[in-house]
């Protein structure tokens, strides 16, 4: 190599690390926020209408369960309406839901996303003139704890207009796959959307069992998102409003995890298109928002820099493999042993990334022994997101494509949470049976 060549790509290997280190800064500091307690809101006299929508794509077999679970809330039951939309079904997903009591609203105009089946049923919302103060929106595979609409009532009631509940897990020991599923979703609980909170930034809207005001949405004209990925859309046009998203953590749903490495490849494939769609779409507006200094804007432009600055990242492997090489001496920033083996070293960072599982498993109150093989994964689950989001930077999933969900699960005798000062242990494993 040349004198130039080499001063070039040490330098770019220098910045690249620096900005990666940076990033990774960033992301740990305001995770240590998630120590301070989750914000208890007053227990209030139940008064806030719901209506409370399920976007369904041939979904007969658990979507009966799921509004079994919403008939059963501790809720007075004229304050809240649970609205099935089925979709392109070519099942009975609208007997089913109905079957168990739902209203059922059929989609009537083509879709191919779940913004846009929400769009079509808040038209038709809006056209009815019921009073509704806000909409609640859950998956379809989803059950939802007996007190989640009394904790939103709750939140509604102390000021919170958008608001995020506690995401868990129906199945986390099914698979290796479906646990990792569950630490991850553990991990945006406790680390981003808690450690958020208490720094008065904003949750971020996680697909299902959330609250919108209905005012706000009215004011937008239902809901407008353009990508794959509508909650996380939807989170940045909150941050660019100036829209506070809370966090609620007692307002708990169960969610079902994929089982298979395939299905989790789609999904997430998916997942990182919306993520790179909306980076594409909003990274200027939140970059100009932030430098006029919101601290919503920043918070969430750097949400969307990640398969950027995992891209940076490689390019710093690679660079230093280059160098390793040709035998030339190079630097990192910072230029420590420590670092070059925390992000480059197979060893280390496994160990890294299965104290970080540990650590979500325990704070989250859940059974450590049974997650020990998913948490042995993780790395490997974690890892396998890379080259996903690489993919995505340069040829994108175009299509929405349903998780197939084969088998039903009920709420069987769910306990109280525990002190609302703490995290809800929600999902203890005796809490749900299959069907």
């Amino acid at each position: 190599m040349t004198d130039t060549l080499t001063q070039l790509l040490t330098f770019l290997v220098w910045t690249c690390s620096l900005i990666m280190t940076v990033y990774t800064a960033y992301f740990f500091i305001v995770a240590l926020f998630s120590l301070k307690k989750s914000r208890s809101y007053p227990r209030r006299e139940a008064k806030t209408r719901f209506a409370v929508l399920i976007a369904a794509r041939n979904e007969e077999t658990v979507i009966g369960a799921l509004v079994e679970s919403l008939m059963a809330q501790n809720y007075p039951r004229e304050l809240y309406d649970v609205i099935v939309i089925p979709n392109n079904c070519t099942d009975n997903t609208g007997l089913a839901a109905a079957g168990a009591g739902a209203a059922v609203l059929e989609c009537t105009v083509p879709t191919s996303t779940k913004g846009e089946v929400l769009d079509f049923a808040l038209g038709r919302i809006f056209q009815w003139g019921k009073a509704y103060d806000a909409i609640c929106v859950f998956d379809a595979d989803n059950l939802v704890h007996p007190d989640f609409l009394l904790r939103m009532n709750d939140a509604w009631q102390a000021g919170a207009r958008v608001a995020q509940g506690y995401r868990d897990s129906k199945n986390p020991t099914d698979t290796l796959i479906s646990g990792c599923y569950s630490i991850y979703y553990w991990m945006v609980n406790r680390f981003y959307s808690q450690a958020r909170s208490g720094l008065r930034l904003n949750a971020i809207v996680n697909g299902s069992g959330f609250m919108v005001s209905m005012k706000l949405l009215r004011r937008q004209g239902g809901w407008k998102t353009a990508t794959l990925t509508e909650d996380i859309e939807f989170s940045a046009l909150c941050a660019l409003r100036g829209d506070r998203i809370y966090w609620v953590p007692e307002a708990v749903t169960f969610d079902e995890q994929p089982l298979t490495f395939a299905l989790s490849w789609k999904q997430r494939k998916r997942w990182s298109t919306g993520m790179v769609q909306c980076m594409e779409r909003y990274s200027l507006l939140l970059l100009r928002r932030a430098w006029q200094g919101s601290r919503l804007s920043l918070d969430s432009l750097m949400f969307f820099l990640l398969p950027v600055v995992q891209v940076l990242g490689l390019a710093a492997m690679g660079g230093g493999l280059l160098f390793d090489l040709f035998g030339v001496s190079y630097g990192l920033f910072p230029c420590t042993d420590l670092f070059r083996q925390l992000f480059f070293a197979v060893n280390l960072s496994f160990l890294t990334t299965f104290a970080g599982a540990l650590l979500a498993v325990i704070a989250n109150g859940k059974p450590v022994r049974r997650m020990l093989p998913a948490m042995a994964w993780y790395w490997v689950f974690i890892m396998s997101w890379i080259p996903i989001n690489l993919l995505c930077l340069v040829k994108k999933a175009t299509v929405w494509e349903a998780i197939p969900h084969t088998r039903t699960i009920r709420l069987a005798g769910q306990g109280p949470l525990p002190d609302p000062q703490a995290l809800p242990g929600a999902s203890r494993l005796n809490g749900v049976r299959g069907g």
